[in-house]
């Protein structure tokens, strides 16, 4: 377990976009914790809500990031959950289609 709390908000580190966006707090739970995210992406438009605080709000992430399966960002593909070099866990995995 990675323990961010009581860290400077960081974009590598909890609730951020890996070297592009910085959260405007850590609200990172202990390490024995659950931690939440409420993610809400359209095009390259992120809202993240961990733990019930919005963290980062409406903002654009500039380009593809170095996790990318490849370039074809426009088109279908899978939802990867990014652990750090070791196992990770997860309780709930829900995805909700935009309806317009």
């Amino acid at each position: 377990m990675t323990d961010d709390k009581g860290s400077d908000p960081s974009s590598v580190l909890f609730g951020g976009i890996y070297g592009f966006l910085t959260p405007n707090e850590m609200a990172a739970n202990d390490a024995s914790e659950w931690q939440t995210y409420d993610i809400t992406l359209i095009g390259r438009r992120v809202t993240i809500v961990a733990n019930g605080k919005t963290i980062i709000n409406n903002q654009n992430i500039m380009s593809i990031t170095g996790g990318a399966l490849d370039s074809n960002e426009g088109e279908a593909g899978p939802f990867l959950i990014q652990g750090d070099h070791g196992p990770i866990m997860f309780r709930k995995f829900e995805v909700t289609p935009r309806v317009e």
